[in-house]
């Protein structure tokens, strides 16, 4: 395989498994958390202890959280050089936003999801209610919309980044290239 079919290739991953998390958090941001608010505090510390013992495996885990971040870095590194850097800013701009929402995870959501699980079984927790204050729900709410939107403008680099490639790969000619064999004036016969 070229040089080229490997940045395209390592393009192409880092788009959709940021595509894929970003659509973790935003899934979060407008259905699972609205839902989980709604309910009694036994329901919300089952079931959330229950999602976020789910959510660590290995599809979200590399083919999302971990393979956007390490995808979209190593195609900043694969863009580095010669015809790669017209792309190079959407990249760096994506890899920026997307480290900030792992700083997130890891600084703000991460520690909650823990303190929530360390509790224990919430058939045995006597203050459930204790508990998800705890937690602070509003807290992770409103640090995973944060992540939604940073993480949703990551993939639109991205996005941005496989059309700027497209076009270094093969650019498409001007209009005043295109002369008479432009789409307006040509005759299609029968």
């Amino acid at each position: 395989m070229t040089s080229e079919r490997w940045r395209s290739a390592v393009l192409i991953l880092a788009t959709l498994t940021m595509g894929l998390v970003s659509g973790a958090f935003v899934l979060y941001s407008h259905t699972v958390m609205p839902g989980l608010h709604d309910t009694d505090d036994h329901t919300f510390v089952a079931a959330f202890q229950s999602m976020d013992k789910a959510i660590i495996n290995p599809v979200f885990m590399l083919g999302g959280f971990l393979g956007a971040l390490i995808f979209t870095a190593l195609a900043v590194a694969m863009h580095l050089r010669g015809d790669g850097r017209p792309v190079l800013p959407w990249l760096i701009a994506a890899l920026v936003l997307y480290v900030i929402v792992v700083g997130i995870t890891f600084g703000v959501n991460v520690p909650a999801n823990d303190d929530l699980k360390a509790a224990g079984d919430p058939d045995h927790i006597a203050n459930l209610a204790a508990v998800r204050d705890q937690f602070n729900e509003t807290k992770w709410t409103w640090w995973n919309h944060v992540r939604s939107v940073l993480s949703t403008a990551a993939f639109g680099c991205l996005i941005w980044a496989l059309i700027e490639h497209g076009r270094t790969l093969r650019p498409l000619p001007r209009a005043s290239e295109q002369g008479s064999a432009s789409w307006s004036s040509r005759k299609v016969s029968p």
